[in-house]
């Protein structure tokens, strides 16, 4: 993700201190342990004194004499591991709760930017604590399908409200599941409060849990950053790096299409949008409000179409669940 000089600077110190911190805790617990049985701290000198003859006998060549540093190595580790595991520790014990086990807290794995990192300058971007906060309380673990009528029947299809929205969770899963193996977009539509944004939701946070780089946006806020790349840029490397992110990112997310005010640029920025991440194979969740006729009626029947030959089309029906939870 591209970032300013000073936003990748801050980042770098944020690893750092992480890094910090897990060496802190490290040492922590190597003194605890050592307190309780110096004979580990012994053993650890002489493993480390016995890998540095090792390396030199290998530089000289001497590579006869390294059997028996081996044997004497493995020996240590295993007096090693017998006194962990009679002071009831684990070898793993002394491994920091890193925050990425990937990178251990260093940002990349084999020279390239884990995909914490990655997320992290998303976050940076786009200042992305609000929906984190939300993932919280709207994921699949505090989904329920009690909202969702068993009566209620849409006659376009004849499936109840319950089945309908069972349909939409299980395309949910199906789409997660395929994610890195298949190129899928969902677009959800329905009457407000029927839980599309809930749903969206539910999605990124499975996805931001497997180290997917994920960005959220209203469709106010999207078509705000590509009113201000195009008319007031200024070489501002802050919104150079926001508009190239929303096409590089995994997964885009565009809520409440519609509730902008559509116009000649919007409608055009939109098209330009879904079509470079459909060239790119990267995918994106739409949810609307807006009936599929004015939704074509409004962004073009160009845009329109490359949503419904590329995007599985997910429509969502029921009683307003904010009202509901308001009567209860």
């Amino acid at each position: 993700m591209p970032l300013s000089n000073s936003q990748y600077d801050e980042i770098l110190r944020e690893y750092h201190a992480k890094q910090i911190r897990n060496q802190r805790l490290a040492e922590s617990r190597k003194k605890e342990v050592y307190k309780k049985n110096p004979r580990l701290k012994e053993i650890d000198d002489a493993v480390s004194t016995c890998s540095v003859i090792q390396a030199r006998k290998l530089l000289n060549g001497h590579r006869e004499a390294l059997n028996s540093l081996h044997e004497e190595i493995n020996g240590y580790r295993e007096e090693r591991l017998l006194i962990l595991k009679e002071m009831g520790y684990t070898e793993d014990y002394f491994i920091p709760d890193y925050d990425c086990s990937d990178c251990k807290d260093s940002g990349f794995v084999k020279g390239q930017r884990c995909h914490c990192f990655k997320q992290r300058a998303i976050d940076l971007v786009y200042t992305q604590s609000n929906i984190k906060s939300i993932l919280k309380e709207e994921n699949f673990q505090t989904f329920s399908y009690k909202y969702y009528s068993k009566i209620e029947i849409n006659p376009a299809t004849g499936l109840t409200s319950l089945e309908t929205m069972k349909k939409a969770v299980a395309e949910c899963r199906r789409f997660i599941e395929e994610f890195d193996n298949k190129f899928l977009n969902l677009f959800l539509y329905g009457d407000t409060g029927v839980g599309k944004t809930f749903l969206s939701n539910c999605v990124a946070k499975e996805l931001l849990d497997t180290g997917h780089s994920v960005i959220y946006f209203t469709a106010f806020q999207l078509f705000d950053i590509f009113e201000k790349n195009t008319f007031r840029n200024d070489g501002d490397s802050d919104i150079i790096a926001a508009h190239q992110n929303i096409f590089d990112c995994d997964l885009l997310i565009i809520d409440d299409l519609g509730t902008e005010m559509p116009n000649s640029f919007t409608i055009s920025q939109l098209f330009l949008c879904i079509n470079e991440r459909i060239l790119r194979k990267k995918s994106t969740i739409i949810s609307t409000n807006l009936p599929i006729k004015q939704m074509a009626q409004i962004y073009s029947e160009r845009t329109f179409s490359r949503i419904s030959s590329n995007y599985i089309m997910l429509k969502l029906f029921g009683d307003d669940i904010r009202i509901q939870k308001k009567i209860r």
